[in-house]
């Protein structure tokens, strides 16, 4: 999910970059009849003491254990970083042999990695969620291993809800409308539906509209349609619906969903699409939520955003058996079910998901739980798409205020070049269904992670 980084220079120019990304010269190395496997890998910890390095410390241990003659040097990084200390370890030669972040995409174009059939035995690679895995293809091969997951779905303020005498949460558009409506006559001062197309998560918000009227930023090949009629319907509908009646902010162009997050954890918001980590700020704002299916035009989307972090593996050091083995190890439902619970996100494997969804211990959970093996993806194998996804962010906010036709036609044209299916968008509306296979899913935002990503802790992570 995220693309790319800057030039960096070759030499490390610093003693910190020395040692993260020039020094580990023998770490892959071999000793007789031993080998030592490198691994990088994201924090998605906030603090020193649940910070990531304390878990794949103790997976690597676990698995030099019963594994003797492989060990696993660990590295983690932030996610301010790793994305540029990482290009710093591939230009120097210092390539790890496992890595794990927010995107793939540009390393296949590179050539850098194994295919995914080669370091995944078959047991592991059938457990992982179908969608998902198909999420980590190029051209139909899975390159991208997926890691941790999030979906969409749509929040709602019961208590809200109970003033303004609204029984149930929306499944279409119009209901939707008209319960904004209602909120607006019976509880002024609340921002009836929160509609964030701001920089920071433009590419998200607005694909969850057009998946709920047909549409999307692709069709089934990967083309880009981002002037698809069912788009600019749906943009016309936002605009003629929610923003020109005032029934959301005043200009969502500008809008990012941190502040739509916030808002409705302050109980200053009656309705949005969101994450699992808004759960947690809605408890700690006392706020009484529920949760449902993201209601689209006809009725509620049978198939949501989804988004994800990667594993991947690389072939410099030619490790590919050692690599197969951690990996089973490192997917196996101990492990997989360890990290979700210890940072409260989605799992990626069928047999987690379903400890998850039957165990009783993640009931505020269990909404999203149905939603992953439906889920609907950014063009995430397409190298193009950190280019086209900063130009939506950039734009696409502003067809609900002018003439969506003209902005999302002019999207298109930057698109279309940079896609690799340049060519124009079919006309006929049934071809415009969501593309749910590819790789890396967003440019690279102002926040410090990388959009499409899953680790939504943080408010500023562009697009779990």
């Amino acid at each position: 999910m995220n693309k790319r980084l800057l030039g960096i220079p070759l030499l490390c120019a610093s003693a910190a970059l020395t040692l993260t990304a020039c020094g580990s010269g023998g770490s892959s190395g071999s000793d007789g009849g031993n080998v030592t496997l490198k691994l990088v890998a994201a924090d998605y910890g906030d603090k020193a003491s649940n910070s990531s390095k304390g878990y794949w410390d103790g997976v690597a241990a676990a698995f030099t254990s019963a594994h003797p003659d492989i060990k696993v040097d660990v590295q983690v990084i932030n996610w301010n970083d790793i994305d540029s200390q990482v290009k710093t370890m591939i230009q120097s030669g210092s390539v790890p042999d496992v890595l794990q972040t927010g995107g793939y995409a540009d390393k296949v174009a590179d050539d850098l990695l194994y295919k995914a059939e080669d370091v995944l035995s078959t047991a592991t690679r059938a457990n992982l969620i179908a969608t998902f895995a198909d999420a980590g293809k190029v051209k139909d091969t899975q390159y991208g291993i997926p890691f941790v997951s999030s979906a969409r779905a749509f929040f709602y303020n019961k208590a809200l809800f109970q003033q303004a005498g609204i029984a149930q949460p929306p499944t279409t558009w119009d209901e939707l409308k008209a319960d904004a409506e209602k909120i607006r006559a019976k509880v002024p001062g609340v921002t009836p539906y929160a509609l964030p197309l701001g920089p920071e998560e433009a590419q998200g918000e607005s694909m969850i509209w057009e998946l709920g009227n047909g549409g999307g930023h692709t069709d089934r090949s990967g083309a880009y349609t981002l002037d698809s009629p069912a788009n600019v319907e749906t943009f016309s509908w936002l605009k003629a619906n929610l923003v020109q009646p005032g029934l959301t902010y005043a200009n969502p162009a500008t809008t990012d969903r941190k502040t739509a997050f916030a808002d409705f954890a302050a109980g200053k918001t009656a309705m949005l699409n969101g994450h699992p980590s808004l759960i947690s700020m809605s408890t700690e704002g006392k706020v009484d939520y529920g949760v449902a299916p993201i209601p689209g035009k006809a009725g509620p989307l049978k198939s949501t955003l989804g988004v994800a972090d990667w594993t991947m593996a690389f072939k410099k050091n030619g490790h590919a058996a050692q690599i197969k083995a951690f990996l089973d190890f490192a997917y196996s439902k101990e492990n997989t079910l360890k990290f979700v619970e210890t940072y409260n996100l989605m799992p990626v494997t069928q047999d987690t998901l379903k400890e998850m969804s039957t165990g009783g211990k993640h009931k505020d959970l269990e909404p999203f739980f149905s939603l992953l093996p439906g889920a609907a993806f950014y063009p995430l194998g397409d190298t193009a798409w950190d280019k086209v996804s900063a130009e939506l962010k950039k734009g696409i906010g502003s067809a609900v205020a002018d003439d969506p036709a003209k902005v999302l036609g002019d999207l298109q044209k930057k698109a279309r070049p940079a896609g690799p299916h340049a060519r124009k968008a079919p006309s006929c509306p049934s071809s415009q269904l969501p593309h749910k296979a590819g790789g890396p899913a967003g440019a690279r935002p102002a926040a410090p992670w990388p959009p499409g990503s899953a680790r939504c802790r943080g408010s500023a992570r562009p697009s779990c």
